[in-house]
């Protein structure tokens, strides 16, 4: 492994801090905690942790010796010193004199020494910092290192690696009884530069930041080295069909098959991110991958990523597609059978109150394909394929030397099922929409850009369509919520497939189609010629029809239910003059929805229409107000405000129409009017 310490970028970062009153201690452990935490194969998303000692001057101006170590929540790859809260040392030394403390004390302690209440929680290994005697400490879950720990007899091994220049600190759940183990086995031999934590990771130390981010650098390259000197050829490769399936014919069926169940066509849904190279394509397709995925996580840490390690399913025929929703399927119930039984075996060892997590796996294995993580938001389903990347380069490892030998599930279990993560993840509340996927036509337009907006503040992500592509990226980026846009002639069935295609790829499906693109040409309708008329029934009719049927084919293969909502307008029911040619296709589009409503409700696939009216939106330009104004004898003002509440309606107002459609989940067939009251379009 390459070290990356340069003296004029340290130099510089001190510097730098030194001018918002940062000391140099704290600005070089920012500075070699970034270099830790850039890199994958020390440090993944928010794992890790590293300290300094030193001083910190309280609100009254009192000085004292603190522990800076990274608090919860801090990526270690971004951190700033508020990321590293500084605890008072001498309240945290002196819990080494305790026999026992539990964890939740343990919290209350380091955050009632504080020297800034605001601070985030100090870190779950706070006491182990605190108890070697170094000013630097680091710690890591290098892949390297756990290759060599992850072996059913690992001591021997580590021996063998490091001799006596590493500590070996059999496993312990991280908190007060690791650290005081770990600090009994320094005391033992203080001439030792790190310590090996069997099943978990590394810490190195030193008297300066330097020193103990080399000692790092150092130990993980030797056990680098140890493998790649000593690996012994690689498993078999398991037979895959003659003709694989893509990723975006199974990603539907995957999605669909995590899916929680809440019973009476209701689900948690997940987003699904795929992920792909020839070392993953490699490593998952040895016949021993189901295996290897069984034993677990390479350290603990990653089960509150991917719970108690992978699903491997068969790789994909795509001669044998219509069969391999029910192949799927059946790993996944068999996943969920060993999770629950997995919980409620150990949930039984005591008499404390516990919430059984969802069952469903993180982390998908696919022969010949790649891999899926699953999460309820995007930004999980890549931690999820990020951390599959580190396990399999753990296990590829661990393999090569040995046999991959991680912590039983019984001991991964009361950190999975920690107290305090169980709380933090009772208060994380999911958003309406949370896990869905909403793809809208016209989306960068005045009510798609709106209705985009209200899905993804939801919790949806959405998928943006619209023929210029720029806009629609502009619209995307607005909405926020890792949101997509995508450029598109819907008029042309290939790019409308493209469109949905794109949302499998980057989502792994659709839950919410709005199909709301339109545009409107004038003239009565006796002298309209074919060509308009026709051109319009391609985007006003047609291309509904072609982004439902899309739609539809990907809810089946989810079998989750889903909504369709068209934008079909009050044209549909209440034609205008010299508006024939728009409000007839509407008419068709408005008498669509209610036909999947009627052939695909038995799916649980809701259809819904919104009757909008008056709208400013490219559509309802500057130019066509001023002409429809003047076709019906009224003032601009009174055009857009012309209806029973006096007032406009706006295109957020039409967002909030869609949105309640989305959310009325025992509503279809519905068609609802966004105009302010115009008794001439209200249905009867």
């Amino acid at each position: 492994m390459k070290n990356l310490w340069n003296d004029a970028d340290a130099e510089k970062m001190v510097a730098d801090y030194a001018k918002k009153g940062v000391g140099r201690d704290l600005a070089l452990r920012v500075y070699t905690t970034r270099l830790l935490g850039g890199e994958p194969r020390l440090v993944l998303h928010g794992g890790g942790n590293t300290s300094c000692k030193t001083k910190a001057t309280d609100l009254v101006g009192d000085e004292w010796d603190v522990l800076c170590v990274k608090g919860s929540g801090w990526d270690m790859a971004v951190i700033e010193p508020q990321g590293l809260p500084a605890v008072k040392m001498g309240a945290l030394l002196k819990a080494r004199t305790l026999t026992k403390l539990s964890d939740e004390d343990m919290v209350a302690l380091q955050r009632s020494n504080l020297i800034d209440p605001a601070s985030p929680n100090p870190s779950v290994e706070t006491l182990l910092h605190a108890f070697l005697p170094h000013k630097f400490v680091d710690h890591t879950h290098s892949t390297a290192i756990l290759a060599i720990v992850d072996q059913e007899d690992s001591k021997p091994l580590i021996k063998a690696v490091f001799g006596d220049k590493m500590g070996y600190v059999p496993y312990i759940k991280p908190g007060f009884d690791l650290a005081k183990v770990a600090a009994e086995v320094f005391d033992a031999d203080p001439t030792v530069e790190g310590l090996i934590l069997d099943k978990h990771g590394i810490f190195t130390f030193g008297d300066d930041a330097k020193q103990a981010y080399d000692r790092m650098i150092h130990y993980v390259t030797m056990a680098e080295d140890y493998v790649a000197k000593n690996g012994k050829p690689q498993a078999a490769k398991a037979a895959l069909p003659p003709k694989l399936a893509k990723p975006s014919d199974i990603a539907p069926t995957l999605r669909g098959a995590v899916a929680v169940a809440r019973g009476e066509g209701r689900f948690d849904r997940m987003i699904s991110d795929f992920r792909t190279s020839d070392s993953i394509v490699d490593f998952i397709n040895s016949a021993k991958i189901a295996d290897y995925a069984g034993r677990g996580v390479s350290t603990p840490d990653l089960s509150i990523r991917i719970k108690t390690g992978p699903m491997a399913v068969p790789a994909p025929d795509a001669d044998k597609l219509g069969d391999y929703k029910a192949v799927v399927r059946s790993h996944v119930e068999a996943f969920v059978k060993d999770y629950t039984a997995y919980f409620e075996t150990n949930d039984a060892l005591d008499d404390v109150k516990r919430t059984m997590l969802d069952p469903m796996p993180r982390l998908t294995l696919v022969p010949g394909l790649g891999m899926f993580g699953h999460g309820r938001t995007l930004k999980d389903a890549k931690i999820a394929s990020d951390v599959g990347e580190m396990w399999i380069e753990a296990v590829r490892g661990a393999e090569a030397i040995g046999n991959f030998h991680p912590l039983s599930k019984a001991d991964l279990f009361p950190l999975e099922y920690w107290s305090l993560e169980q709380a933090k993840l009772a208060s994380n509340k999911p958003k309406p929409l949370t896990g869905q996927v909403v793809l809208i036509t016209g989306g960068a337009g005045a009510i798609g850009a709106a209705t985009a907006k209200l899905f993804a503040a939801n919790g949806a992500h959405a998928v943006i369509v619209d023929l210029d592509a720029a806009k629609a990226a502009e619209a995307a980026k607005a909405a926020g919520n890792s949101s997509i846009g995508v450029g598109a002639d819907i008029t042309k069935p290939a790019e409308m497939r493209a469109a949905f295609d794109k949302a499998v790829a980057v989502y792994g499906g659709v839950d919410i189609l709005v199909s709301n693109a339109g545009a409107a040409w004038e003239g009565r309708i006796g002298e309209l010629d074919d060509a308009t008329l026709r051109k319009s029934f391609e985007l006003n009719f047609f291309a509904h029809q072609s982004a439902a049927q899309n739609a539809v084919r990907i809810m089946l293969e989810q079998g989750t239910g889903g909504v369709l909502l068209f934008n079909t307008s009050k044209q549909a029911i209440n034609p205008g003059p010299k508006f024939g040619g728009y409000g007839i296709p509407k008419a068709a589009t408005l008498f669509l929805s209610r036909q999947y409503a009627l052939d695909y409700g038995a799916y649980g696939i809701r259809s819904n229409a919104v009757n909008a009216d008056r709208i400013r939106s490219g559509l309802l330009t500057d130019a066509m107000i001023a002409s429809r104004s003047g076709a019906r004898g009224v003032s601009e003002k009174e055009y857009m405000s012309g209806n029973l509440l006096g007032q406009e309606v706006t295109a957020d107002d039409v967002a909030q129409a869609f949105l309640h459609q989305a959310l009325a989940e025992r509503t279809t067939a519905d068609v609802t009017t966004v105009d302010g009251g115009n008794i001439a379009a209200a249905l009867r």
